[in-house]
């Protein structure tokens, strides 16, 4: 079983890692370029990670009293492997889909990054690492601080740090952690 560090550092390291250069990561330079109000960004995005990934990790927490050991570890090292070659692939950002300013930055940012998690790789992987670590308190609290810092990057250095940092990079790196994590749970270690 793991360690509470261990379950929170996995999970932050993943998450934070594998959100540079994701759409919600390029949403929160749109957000912060549009508002100019970065701690209403900033509290928005907490939220709808916190409702988010609490969803998510309660449903992998679900699914790990649900399989067999052995099949658990299949399905899960499967699926970190998975997101390996899915991170090699750049988001882009709809930008028809960030539209809603009405109800301020607040408000628009939490809507907007709540529905953007739906179905992306770092709520995925939040589901995986509830259902691999059997905490959906600890991997919310780890995979959120991630996503606080990746996209807080985003929300207070915007563009600064787009162009100093290499994506592609970044992607290879956050696809290797993926790749190691799938190798990891495969091997039963």
């Amino acid at each position: 079983m793991s360690t509470s560090f261990e379950i929170l550092g996995s999970s932050f390291g993943l998450v934070a890692v594998s959100e540079m250069g994701d759409k919600t990561q390029l949403l929160a330079f749109s957000l912060a370029a549009r508002f100019r109000r970065p701690l209403p960004v900033l509290a928005g995005i907490f939220v709808a990670t916190v409702l988010n990934h609490g969803l998510a990790s309660t449903v992998g927490q679900w699914v790990a009293t649900q399989a067999s050991p052995l099949t658990l570890r299949l399905v899960l090292g499967s699926i970190f492997l998975a997101f390996a070659l899915w991170t090699l692939k750049p988001d882009t950002l709809d930008e028809g889909s960030s539209r809603p300013e009405r109800f301020g930055p607040f408000l628009t940012t939490l809507t907007l990054f709540f529905l953007a998690e739906m179905g992306d790789k770092t709520q995925l992987a939040t589901v995986a690492l509830a259902a691999q670590h059997g905490s959906a308190l600890l991997v919310t609290f780890g995979t959120t601080l991630g996503m606080m810092v990746s996209d807080g990057l985003a929300v207070f250095l915007g563009e600064r740090l787009a162009e100093q940092v290499n994506m592609k990079y970044l992607r290879w790196f956050a696809a290797a952690l993926f790749a190691v994590f799938g190798f990891v749970i495969l091997a039963g270690l």
